[in-house]
């Protein structure tokens, strides 16, 4: 199986907690094209406007990551202004700054 690439792994995240794209796109009404466009950082497959950040905070709460962290990305490859308030502040730190531990998933 050919794996995806994508800044935070969201993909293999996604794998890893058991979740399907469908599973995801039947809950959120999201396309699963526009799913995959989210997971491999390839934006500009979204609609546009503020559906690119519904989709991103949607997607982010389906699997349970960190909405900023995604949204970071997002910002940066577009070039928006969002992207130098979040460097400006630190937001986002490292491969997987938006990771969430087992625990807080868990409910311990």
């Amino acid at each position: 199986m050919k794996e995806e690439r994508s800044v935070l792994s969201l993909a293999t995240i996604r794998r890893n907690r058991g979740i399907s794209l469908e599973q995801i796109a039947q809950s959120t009404k999201i396309s699963v094209r526009s799913l995959e466009a989210i997971e491999r950082g390839d934006f500009q497959k979204l609609p546009g406007g503020i559906y690119n950040t519904n989709y991103i905070r949607q997607y982010a709460r389906a699997i349970d990551y960190d909405e900023s962290a995604i949204l970071a990305v997002y910002h940066q490859s577009v070039g928006s202004p969002e992207a130098q308030n979040s460097a400006a502040k630190g937001n986002g730190s490292g491969l997987l700054g938006g990771y969430r531990p087992a625990s807080s998933i868990l409910g311990s």
